[in-house]
This record gives structure tokens, sequence and C-alpha cells, in this order.
């Protein structure tokens, strides 16, 4: 899936959006937001009085219909704002939808193939696909190994590795097989698959509001009664003056209907729901999957980052770099030990020590007769060969120690050599004899620890969780610059972490692909599942990276950090901002009755009509002019929690109290320039 940013004023979002605008005049859609209700209930309200006065030739129909009108554009431009950041989802959708081809599907039932509709397949079907058929749901890989194209999905042209057994066994819907055959187990019935989801999500058709975005909705809401209240006890506080003063006249309902409406924060109450999508937009457009606005938004309020060493912090596919013979063994021996424990090992380290084996040690091909392999397990921490006459083992120092009993004390010494440099040991035993070790190199990635400084600067911990010795452990995590690690991690020792932090009042996040991280991912406040990882692990989480870079992890959390940071700022900016409309609205109602206000009309404006069609209007282009912003959200820079309070009171604080001044003055002066009032 292509998620290149659209411009924000991409002529057919805009143009969809428009109309969506229209649309969403409709009071049941409105509803949804109190404040944008109240405001369109004024201008329906305001409408009838211009209607009445136009009818009765009564009143300033000019002037109640100017009013009138910038009141619904106030709300239009609201519904724009969600519309725009709805559209942009939209576009996303509707590039999914070309995925989703109606294709045929290779039915295997008792051993015999059928050719059915895609949509005709449920869960626990098994379908054939070779190469250049489209796999025609979500699934898993029951049997072989075949080439995939997922550029569908990810928008990346390298195709992946898909087989059965292990955590490359997931394949998606509307992905295409390049080399090879394979049989899939579908995993979803229809309309449940990931691209399905994706569209339903992307569309904000799931979006549901999240508990900040809850608790500032009812902050709003409270605020709008309260100036409700307030304006609705002004018109007989206004009679009673009137006739104690002796002069001056009562506000008209249309002018209480306009000092509402300035007055409750119209600009947050009509950018809220916008900047959400947004939110969720901006993460979608880095390649993650968002489950929900409430993992975008926890993100942003993550304490603590478990992020594993190979392939995150290190670039993982860890090399052989050398064979170290312990006292009284040749190199010759432990070489050919090590190829032979390797020689059926498909990972990039199992290879990298045959190569090494065969390039430097001149170990020459060879297989042992009846042999079977032993494959790697989290319990054991070994892998090797076992046959008739031959035994031989490599895997972590410690597991070798309790297979063979008593180890010589150059073992250790070679081992923690390795840990303490950062390298990882392999110890190899043939048949039950300790031979040596062998030197595993990983490289920390280039900038991690610059990464892991600005995630520090913002308050946030990083843990990093690798299934290494401490030693180790230690070695790459000073070298990276994380806070702290957890050594020989197991599942349950994740679980362990992440429930430790959680009860300590801290949110999680972190990232995993296979099954056994499946329970830390549910348990983490954020989990991030890597697309090309199992179904388990894309279940339990609530975010899916399709690019399936464990790095990515770190972009999420400023992603969510920067909505907070854009909510945060531009609530600021609508409550300050009411104070110019205080200065211009109130002297211009009163002012017949109390000439001493004009003290207040600190900006001068003409005259009262003037005056508060001005603050009416720059209350409706403010929320235009503040789209792109919510849209793109407040620029993000890594500090604590008291800088960025300090900084959004400096920036838009200040900004919101000062920026209405000259705006009400220049609209003032165009407003008269026209004759308008």
């Amino acid at each position: 899936m292509s998620t290149k940013k659209s411009s924000l004023l991409d002529p057919t979002i805009v143009r969809a959006a428009l109309r969506e605008a229209l649309i969403k005049l409709n009071p049941r859609l409105v509803a949804k937001n109190p404040v944008m209700f109240v405001v369109e209930l004024g201008s329906a309200l305001s409408t009838l009085y211009f209607i009445k006065e136009l009818v009765t030739h009564s009143g300033n129909p000019a002037f109640t219909g100017q009013v009138s009108l910038w009141l619904w554009f106030t709300v239009l431009f609201a519904n724009f704002a969600e519309a725009m950041a709805e559209g942009r989802g939209k576009a996303q959708a509707d590039s999914l939808r070309k995925t989703k081809t109606q294709t045929s599907a290779r039915k295997l039932t008792g051993g015999k193939e059928s050719k059915v509709n895609a949509t005709e397949l449920r869960k626990g079907d098994l379908v054939v696909c070779e190469a250049g058929d489209l796999i025609p749901g979500d699934g898993i890989v029951m049997e072989g190994i075949a080439s995939v194209d997922e550029s569908a999905i990810t928008g990346e042209s390298a195709p992946v590795i898909r087989e059965s057994g292990g955590d490359r066994d997931a394949v998606t819907g509307g992905t295409r097989v390049l080399s090879d055959r394979i049989v899939v187990q579908i995993s979803v019935n229809p309309g449940e698959g990931f691209i399905d989801r994706m569209i339903a999500l992307v569309e904000g058709a799931q979006r549901q509001k999240t508990p900040n975005e809850i608790a500032l909705s009812i902050l709003l809401a409270g605020l709008t009664i309260v100036f409700l209240l307030a304006v609705v006890t002004l018109q007989p506080l206004a009679h009673y003056s009137v006739r104690s003063a002796g002069q001056g006249q009562v506000p008209t309902i249309t002018v209480l209907i306009a000092l509402l409406v300035c007055l409750i924060p119209t600009t947050i109450g009509g950018l809220l729901s916008a900047i959400g999508i947004a939110g969720m937009d901006r993460v979608m457009q880095h390649n993650v999957l968002a489950m929900s606005g409430k993992a975008v938004e926890a993100a942003g309020d993550v304490n603590t980052l478990l992020l594993d060493k190979t392939g995150t912090i290190t670039y993982g596919n860890r090399q052989a770099a050398e064979f170290l013979p312990i006292p009284g063994v040749t190199i010759e021996r432990l070489a050919r030990a090590a190829y032979l424990s390797s020689l059926a090992d498909e990972t990039p380290e199992g290879r990298s020590i045959v190569q090494l084996a065969r390039e430097k040690y001149g170990v020459p091909d060879q297989a042992l007769p009846d042999a079977e392999f032993v494959p790697f397990t989290a319990q054991t921490r070994m892998s090797g060969v076992d046959s008739a006459s031959y035994t031989v083992r490599k895997g972590a120092t410690d597991s070798i120690k309790k297979l063979v009993g008593t180890v010589p004390e150059e073992l250790d010494v070679i081992s923690r050599g390795i840990a303490t440099a950062g390298g990882t040991p392999l110890a190899v035993a043939e048949n039950g004899e300790p031979l040596g070790v062998i030197y595993l190199k990983d490289v920390v990635k280039a900038g991690m620890k610059e990464r892991f400084d600005a995630l520090r600067a913002m308050g946030i911990k990083t843990i990093m969780i690798t299934g290494d010795n401490p030693l180790t452990a230690k070695a790459i995590a000073e070298e990276a610059g994380v806070d702290d690690f957890l050594a020989q991690a197991t599942p349950e020792d994740k679980m362990a972490l992440i429930k430790s932090e959680q009860e300590g009042g801290k949110l999680v996040a972190m990232t995993g692909d296979g099954t056994n991280d499946a329970p830390a991912l549910a348990q983490a406040d954020v989990g991030v599942a890597m697309n090309s990882g199992t179904q388990a692990a894309k279940e339990a989480a609530n975010m899916v990276d399709l690019d399936s870079n464990p790095t990515k992890l770190i972009e999420v959390v400023e992603i969510g950090k920067q909505l907070l940071m854009t909510r945060g700022a531009l609530t600021t900016f609508s409550i300050a901002n009411d104070v110019a409309k205080y200065f211009a609205i109130l002297p211009a109602m009163f002012v017949a009755t109390y000439p001493e206000l004009e003290r207040l009309n600190i900006l001068h404006l003409t005259n009262p009509q003037s005056a508060i069609l001005a603050s009416v209007i720059f209350n409706a282009l403010i929320i235009i002019a503040l789209i792109p912003l919510a849209l793109r959200g407040v620029a993000y820079k890594p500090m604590s929690a008291a800088k960025t309070l300090q900084r959004n009171l400096l920036i838009y604080g200040l900004g919101g109290l000062l920026v209405p001044f000259p705006a009400i003055w220049l609209i003032d002066r165009l407003v008269v320039l026209l004759h308008l009032a």
C-alpha cells in the first residue's frame, strides 16, 4: 500500500470534503459534538430572526443576515476540518480496495483441488497457491515455502519468504506468490481479513474517541453550558440596566447568540475530531496500522519502551567471526563440529558458521548418514545434530555446561571475553565433550545512541530485551545507550517485566513478531506487531507495522506525543483567543448604556455592529486557518513534559492571546470599508 503523504490541498480530497461538510450539517451528526451543536442551534435561531426581520421590515436584517451566515460558516468550517481528515484516510482506503481483486481460489478438499470464488472461503479452508497466484485470504502456510510479493500491502517491492512453521508463516490476502508452491489455511471469514480491517480503520468507521479526547469533550461541553447560562441571564440584566440608566438599548437575540458563539471554545471544539483522525493518519503514513486512536494516544504517554536487541538495536543476523578452541582441542576439530551442528541450521547465524568453517578453516562439504537435526528451542537454548554414532550441540555456554557437566575453566574465560566485548559466545560440545566457543558478532545500528538520548529527554525509559547472557547484554546496552536491559529473556520474563512497570503506574510499549511475543504484546499498553510475524502476534497487538521494521516503535511514540502536543497546543490557543473577543463584543453590547465601557474598546473598533461582526468572522476563519496545523500536527521536538507545557503556553497561549487583536481590528476596517456595517 502506498502511504505517501497526500497534499493538504489535493483537489479531489478538498471537493469531497466540501460535500461531506454539507452532509455533516445533519443535526444528528453535529449532536456528537456539543460545542458545534450549540453553534448550529444558534445559527438556525439567528436565521429565523433574519427571516422574521425581512418579512416584518423590522430590526436590521442586513446585520442579522451576515451574523447568521458566518455562524453557519463556523459549523461548516468545523465539519470541513473533520471531513478533510477523514478524506485523507478514505483516499488510502480506495488504494487498499484495489488490492481486493475478485479472484478464484484453488480450494483443497480431501487432497483434491477445486476452483471456488475467494469470497466463498471460510476460516479453516485449505487453498493451494503457486507462482503467479494471488493469495485469496489471510492465512497460515501449512506446507511449503515461497517468495511472496507484499507490495500491495507494504509498498515495498522486495519479495519476502513465507514458509510453514516458525515465525514467517503468516500470509495476507491480496498478496502474490512469486515462486514455488504453498498450501495456506485460511484464518478469517469474508469481511474479517487484514485489508478489510485496514479499510474500516482508515475510513474512520471504527474510530472511537480516546479517553483523553472524551475528557476534553466533557470539559468543553461544561464550559459551553456555563457560558450558555451566563448569556441567557444577560437578557433580563440588560433590561434592568437600560431602565436604570435611562439610555441605551437591550441587545438583540442575534447579538446574544454572537456573544455565546464567540465565548465558547469553538476553535478546539471544531478541530478536536480532526486532530484525532489526523493522528491515526500520520501513523498510517509510516506504514503502521493502528487498531484504534487509543493506541496512538497511549503511545504519546508511554513511559517505558521495550526493544528487542536483535534487528532493532543491532543489525541482527549475527555473523560467526572466529572459532576459539579450549586447550587440547585442535581448531580443525572445533570447526568441523561447528560445521556439522549448523549444516541444517537455516538461521543467518547457522549459515554464517557453515560459511566460516568452509572459507577460513577449509572444512570440506560433508554430511552425517542418518543424521537428525535438533532445532533450537527457548527452553534448551541449544541446537545440533544426532546420529547413531555422533552427537554435537552448540548453544549458550550455560546450557552446554548443564549438558556435559564439568567443563574446563578456559571455556568460561573465553565466553566471558567474547561477552565483555559485546559479542555472543556459542559453546560447542561433541559427544558430550566441550570443544570451544564460536564468536558471533552483533553490530549496534548507527545513530541509535542519539535516538535513545532523545527518548530520555522525553522522560522515556528504554529497556533492551535479549536472549543473550548478562555480560553480552551489558556490553551492547552500554554501547547503544539504553537505560536498562533484560538478559536471557523468556516470554514469561517479558510479561513479568511489563506487569512490573505497569504496577508502578507506567505505560509500556513493545514490539514483537513471534507467537511467543503475543502474551506480552497483549499486556503492553502499546503493542506493535510485525506484519511478517505470526497471526497470533498481529491479533494480540494494537498496532501492526506493515514494513516489519522494529525500530518503527520510536516513530510511533513520537507521533503519539505529537498528537497530544497538537491537542494541547490548540486547546491553549482556543481558550486564549477568546479573551480578545471579550474586549471586542462586550463594550459593543453595552457602551450605549454604560459609556465608560468605551475604555475597554482598546481596539478602537468602528461601531458596535462592526465589532460584533468582526468577532464572529474571526471566530469562523480561525478554524480554517488552523486546519493545516491540526492535520499536520505541531512541530515535534523531544523535550520533557514541563518544557513542553512551557513552550505551548509561550507560543500558543501568548499567540492565542495576541493574534486576534490585530486580526479583529483588520476585519473591522474591511467590514466598514465594504459598507457591511
